[in-house]
C-alpha cells in the first residue's frame, strides 16, 4: 500500500519508523527511501525519522501507523536517552504491535561515553537486536537496516503479499487505461512475481 510521502515502486516496500530522543543523530519527521537486496529480491525501506519529536506527545502515533519495522535510537553519551528507551518501545508496540525492532546505541566514537556496553540490557528483556553505531563515522550504520531486511525477507508471506498487491494495482491500472506499454509492463511484473514466489518458496 502506498502511504503518504511514499512513491509507488514495482517491488515490495516497507515502512520503517525511527524513534528516539532528540540529539541522537536523527533529523525530525522526514521520509527517506533505502533499497536493499534480499533472497526474495529487491525491497525498499521508507524510513520515517520521527525521533526528536518528544514535544508532540500523542501526535507521534500518527507517524507510527502502518509501521512494519522500527529502530529505537539512543545516545551512549547521554544516560537519559537510554532511560527513555522503554517508553519509545512501549509506544511502538502499542500502535504497531508485533513488528521487528532494532535498538541502536549511537555516538560510540565519542570518548565521554556515559552508557557502557554492559549497562545496555533492555534488548535482552524484550528480545530485540542491538547494535552500537556511529552515524558520524558510519560505523556499523548499515547493520540495523540489513538485519531488518533479512527479517522481512524471512517473512515470505509479507513479501509475496506485497508483490501480489502491486500486481493487482497494475492489473486495475492496465484495465482502466489499456495500452501496449502498460501491457508490456504488466507482463514483466507477472513474470517477476512468479520468479520471486519460486525463489521464496524454495528456500
Amino acid at each position: 500500500m502506498a502511504l503518504p510521502n511514499q512513491q509507488t515502486v514495482d517491488y515490495p516496500s516497507f515502512k520503517l519508523v525511527i524513534v528516539g530522543d532528540g540529539g541522537t543523530a536523527t533529523i525530525g519527521v522526514e521520509v527517506h527511501p533505502l533499497d536493499f537486496f534480499t533472497n526474495c529480491g529487491k525491497i525498499r525501506f521508507y524510513c520515517w525519522d520521527t525521533a526528536g519529536q518528544e514535544k508532540f506527545g500523542g501526535l507521534r502515533d500518527g507517524y507510527y501507523i502502518h509501521g512494519q519495522c522500527a529502530i529505537i535510537m539512543f545516545d551512549v553519551t547521554a544516560r537519559l536517552t537510554y532511560k527513555n528507551v522503554p517508553t519509545w518501545h512501549r509506544d511502538l508496540c502499542r500502535v504497531c504491535e508485533n513488528i521487528p525492532i532494532v535498538l541502536c546505541g549511537n555516538k560510540v566514537d565519542v570518548k565521554n561515553r556515559q552508557v557502557k556496553a554492559k549497562q545496555v540490557t533492555f534488548h535482552r528483556k524484550k528480545n530485540l537486536q542491538y547494535y552500537e553505531i556511529s552515524a558520524k563515522s558510519n560505523y556499523n550504520f548499515e547493520k540495523p537496516f540489513l538485519y531488518l531486511a533479512r527479517k522481512l525477507a524471512g517473512d515470505r508471506i509479507s513479501i509475496l503479499w506485497s508483490l501480489l498487491h502491486l500486481l493487482l494495482q497494475k492489473c486495475i491500472s492496465t484495465w482502466l487505461h489499456s495500452n501496449s506499454m502498460k501491457l508490456s509492463l504488466l507482463k514483466q511484473l507477472v513474470s517477476h512475481f512468479l520468479m520471486t514466489m519460486t525463489m521464496c518458496l524454495s528456500r
